[in-house]
């Protein structure tokens, strides 16, 4: 539909409400309501304002109609009148900003044409649920929602994971209704999978309402809980911790400091207002210091024990300056160069192949100076033992690697770093990097440095 009128200069306030009780409602969001001449929303958020809506129309609709209040709020807004559409905690956080947003552009509305429209800011669940058991949110968090009315559970499936494993402190939204009740079933499962079953949980229904309780439970134990829409269930990270009743999760001021307090506690090797040792540049160094200490591991060991990828690891260990005493070195191909790089490899006699599968399965196979041929996205390998057929195109990158002065082998990675396969020489061949630049492009390595040079704070 294409706006053909020309709008009124109408105006919606998008309101966030924060909790529900005027304590903690912005001053913005009060003035707000109080300007408006017709206030929109779920009839249990107009509960919520019922003393400040006296004298206003007030249009209330049910749950699953989001778009009418939107349809509402424009039709209002273009007459004239000034509309306060409200959202619990924040209109932007899984509230009424997108919807409104998106039906306003479908109609051609460009800001500042007619009926205009502000944001009005409010405390989320996640923080005002979080103010109530401690400080959870100290660290790096993230929000799911569990409701699979408008967003496919393989997606939230895959975002659970994603969280899980990258150690988040997580708000589930919408956990639980009386049709739902397996998501958050679902969701334990997979957090199980990555997170320890003592894990901190902390699930707050009706924060700061006539009706609120806060439960404190672990993840194993969490679904046993009373769990239902108006429940936010937060879930630790590994660090962690619930002492005196009170959920908390480190900021990290251990890893650098012996106290927490002041410069002169700093721990060794440490920098006030640097990056930690193991930031984005000294993890490197570190990697590399534990392959020295560890000479009986490979690559593959060290992306383990550093729960890294290891096309990070065989960046870490990337000819430079810094890498002379590490027994391993790389040097990456740039990606005109992977057939060439391929050739080099059949020039080392005796390879073996290694592939590795997401399942944990592992096949190695032998042979002499391979013919490879390539057939669309695939590279191949036949010999009378064996067909080997590799996804070429899912190599991002092409590492060769050494240890101790000698070639190690051909690393493929994909695009996430992992390794699809890996061409091992069998025989004593020497790394020499110049000869191997005389023989293919090399992708230059980037300098390390602190990018915390010209910084000083820690926050």
């Amino acid at each position: 539909m294409t706006q053909t009128a020309a709008a009124s200069n109408g105006k919606i306030f998008l309101v966030g409400l924060g909790p529900g009780n005027e304590e903690n409602m912005t001053s913005r969001a009060r003035a707000a309501i109080a300007q408006s001449d017709t206030v929109i929303g779920y009839t249990t958020y107009i509960k919520l304002v019922a003393d400040l809506v006296d004298g206003k129309e007030v249009i209330r609709k049910g749950m699953t109609e989001e778009l009418d209040r939107c349809h509402e709020a424009l039709a209002r807004a273009r007459a004239g009148k000034t509309v306060a559409l409200v959202s619990s905690g924040d209109s932007g956080v899984y509230g009424m900003a997108g919807p409104t947003y998106e039906v306003l552009l479908e109609t051609g509305w460009k800001p500042g044409d007619g009926v205009d429209v502000e944001v009005v800011p409010g405390s989320s669940a996640i923080n005002s649920c979080a103010a109530l058991v401690g400080a959870p949110l100290t660290h790096d968090a993230c929000t799911i929602s569990l409701s699979d009315l408008l967003t496919p559970w393989p997606t939230i499936m895959r975002r659970l994971q994603a969280a899980a494993r990258a150690d988040f402190v997580v708000a589930l939204y919408n956990p639980k209704s009386g049709r739902r009740t397996q998501q958050i079933v679902e969701a334990q499962r997979i957090f199980l999978q990555y997170r320890k079953p003592d894990t901190p949980v902390a699930l707050v229904k009706s924060a700061y309402r006539r009706r609120q309780n806060i439960e404190m439970s672990t993840l194993d134990k969490m679904a046993e809980c009373d769990i239902g829409m108006l429940t936010t269930v937060i879930i630790g990270n590994s660090n962690t911790f619930v002492r005196e009743g009170l959920m908390v999760t480190p900021r990290g001021y251990a890893n650098k400091y012996t106290t927490a307090v002041g410069s002169d506690a700093v721990r060794e090797g440490e920098q006030s207002g640097r990056s930690l040792s193991m930031g984005l540049i000294g993890w490197k160094a570190i990697a590399r210091q534990w392959l020295i200490d560890n000479p009986q591991k490979n690559l593959r060991d060290g992306a383990q024990h550093f729960d890294m990828p290891i096309g990070d690891l065989l960046g870490a260990v990337a000819l430079r300056h810094d890498t002379q005493t590490c027994p391993w070195q790389s040097v990456q191909v740039s990606s005109d160069s992977h057939d060439q790089a391929l050739d080099i490899a059949v020039s080392w006699g005796k390879l073996r192949a290694v592939i590795r599968q997401d399942s944990g399965a592992i096949a190695e196979l032998l042979f002499s100076q391979p013919v490879f041929t390539r057939k669309g996205e695939w590279l191949n390998l036949v010999t009378e033992q064996f067909h080997l057929h590799l996804h070429w195109a899912r190599a991002n990158s092409l590492w060769i690697a050494a240890k101790d002065g000698h070639i190690h082998g051909l690393y493929c990675v994909d695009a996430h770093g992992n390794l699809l396969c890996s061409f091992l020489a069998c025989e004593d061949v020497p790394f020499d990097a110049a000869a191997l630049g005389s023989r293919l492009a090399l992708q230059a390595m980037p300098t390390e440095y602190d990018s915390d040079d010209e910084a000083g704070s820690d926050e």
